[in-house]
């Protein structure tokens, strides 16, 4: 017997198909989530360091408005996120303070909107993650499942030819086998997936909490000033 792929596909019954289709479809859906996840992490870093060398002069000199209008031109950066929303309600805040109105120092409601985003910022970036732990963990278990209908195919075999004979048992143990190695196949890499891109949301949400604490440094410390 011919034991290629193509002819244990042709051997298997509907219900093996299914679970093979099922587990290309996870499979494919791990590869996606892992490669949209990659590409905003490569553009999270490199847009960051853009938009802090755009930044650093308006930021060092105050000129809170003029930070503010740089950060609107570039809403897709977390960085500028973190700035319209500390910044924003802090110059928000400066202009109820006189006016008189506002019960919080502008630099509190600024600490509060941080605290909000970079909540914001770390969630998105574990965006998919249950996709991946969905595939690792449950995959083993769909391939124990096409495991297990190939048992019962290679059974049926035996029932069939009423011969326990290798040609009886090859079809069913073949497809067995297969599906076994086909779920592994597909829950390894997306167990490594998951691990290598939380390691990458780790250092993004240091990057994000340390981003808001020196943001909110330096509006204490400018806290009062005009801004130019």
């Amino acid at each position: 017997m011919d034991f290629s792929l193509g002819a244990v596909w042709d051997s298997m019954g509907a219900l093996a198909r299914i679970v093979a289709l099922i587990l290309l479809v996870m499979g494919g859906a791990s590869l996606a989530v892992f490669l949209e996840r990659l590409r905003y992490f490569s553009r999270l870093r490199v847009r960051g360091l853009e938009f802090a060398q755009r930044a650093s002069s308006p930021f060092e000199l105050r000129q809170h408005r003029a930070l503010l209008e740089l950060a609107g031109a570039h809403r897709e950066v977390p960085l500028a996120e973190l700035v319209l929303a500390g910044v924003g309600t802090y110059v928000k805040g400066e202009d109820e303070r006189r006016s008189g109105q506002g019960a919080l120092s502008p630099v509190e409601l600024a600490r509060r909107a941080l605290e909000r985003r970079v909540d914001t910022l770390k969630a998105d970036a574990r965006r998919g993650f249950n996709v991946l732990a969905s595939v690792g963990s449950v995959c083993p278990f769909v391939g124990l499942f096409g495991t297990v209908v190939g048992i019962i195919n290679a059974f049926e075999g035996i029932a069939r030819t009423g011969s326990g004979g290798l040609g009886a048992v090859s079809a069913g143990i073949a497809e067995a086998l297969v599906m076994t190695a086909f779920g592994l196949a597909v829950a390894i890499p997306a167990v490594l997936a998951f691990n290598y891109l939380s390691g990458l949301a780790q250092k993004a949400d240091l990057a994000f909490t340390q981003s808001a604490g020196e943001l909110l440094d330096h509006l204490e410390q400018g806290h009062g000033l005009t801004d130019p």
